[in-house]
């Protein structure tokens, strides 16, 4: 039974899956924090005159909800682009060696022989099996 639990959360999949989402929730709180410290200063120094929207821009200048947040939306693209390649670099590439290399050891299984070759053979040998050689005739050869 521990045999059994063991190898379910050793398969492949389990595992990348499972690393993905923890790390991935974990980095991400990293990832944000790094942004709004560093990338929203930036983006919020192009915002023009009025900086305090950051860049971004209101559809209409007298009402503050329809500010269109170019800045924020940039930064949600940073944050993911950030966290993505860290849990690739950092987890799935790693986890890809480690499957290879456990894989190394296990032959692949043998592919089966096409229906053409099978049903080939199987006329080569009934033709043997008849009195007088291995084609009609005696000849032979084929």
């Amino acid at each position: 039974m521990l045999k059994g639990f063991k190898d379910f959360l050793l398969r492949g999949n389990i595992v990348d899956l499972a690393v993905a989402v923890v790390i991935g929730t974990a980095f991400t709180a990293l990832v944000a924090s790094f942004t709004s410290s560093f990338i929203n200063p930036l983006l919020a120094a192009f915002g023009g005159a009025n900086s305090a929207n950051g860049l971004g821009f209101k559809i209409f200048s007298d009402n503050p909800k329809t500010l269109i947040d170019v800045g924020g939306f940039i930064n949600q693209v940073i944050t993911f682009a950030i966290t993505a390649a860290v849990v690739y670099f950092f987890i799935v590439v790693p986890m890809k060696k480690v499957n290879e290399m456990r894989d190394r050891g296990t032959e692949p299984e043998p592919e089966g022989v096409s229906e053409d070759i099978a049903l080939l053979r199987e006329i080569r040998d009934s033709l043997a099996q008849r009195p007088g050689g291995t084609t009609p005739g005696g000849t032979g050869g084929l």
